[in-house]
């Protein structure tokens, strides 16, 4: 009995840890568009946040995985190809440190178990990853990327305001509030 518990142990110590991370809005700049932000559309509209690179970097140095979890509806809905999300996404992997892109395409009406708030992705990378997910922290610009991080058990970051859909005018609390990613990381890595 006690070397099964000795065992469990060393298997949970052994876990990774990691930031999850959402692209548009927390990687690189939204497309505002009548006061709503969006995901650039090509890899002209692409630009990424000042500090990203140094930021993943420093995450990446102090061994945690760096992962991006993010939806992108408007493939499903034709308003941007596949093949643009793979150019930037291929972008963002050549500058950036990061170890995965997990992607949902679905809508909301899809009720798919994969889009944020849903944490379907974080879950996902956890299992392919052996991710404790205790140890990770979720980092988003949206409520419902906070819902997806906290239903998965991961601390959670929000950097800027926050988006204003919060439905029945409840929102989660986030366990940092940040203005960039680089706040963030700062933030995290005092905690370690």
């Amino acid at each position: 009995m006690t070397n099964r518990i000795l065992f469990c142990r060393l298997n949970a110590m052994s876990k990774n840890k990691a930031i999850f991370l959402d692209r548009d809005g927390v990687i690189n700049k939204l497309i505002m568009k009548e006061g709503v932000g969006r995901a650039p559309y090509s890899i002209d509209d692409f630009e990424m946040f000042e500090g990203v690179i140094e930021a993943c970097q420093k995450l990446k140095d102090s061994q945690f995985l760096n992962i991006i979890v993010t939806n992108q509806p408007d493939v499903s809905r034709g308003w941007v190809s596949l093949e643009s999300v793979k150019i930037i996404n291929s972008k963002i992997l050549e500058l950036v440190a990061i170890d995965d892109i997990k992607i949902c395409f679905h809508t909301n009406e899809d009720q798919c178990l994969c889009r944020k708030p849903a944490p379907g992705m974080l879950l996902e990378a956890a299992k392919e990853w052996e991710i404790d997910l205790s140890q990770s922290y979720m980092i988003g610009d949206r409520y419902g990327d906070l819902s997806a991080g906290i239903s998965a058990g991961c601390k959670t970051i929000l950097v800027g305001p926050g988006d204003s859909k919060v439905i029945k005018g409840e929102f989660p609390i986030p366990d940092f509030k940040a203005n960039s990613l680089w706040e963030a990381v700062e933030w995290i890595l005092m905690q370690v």
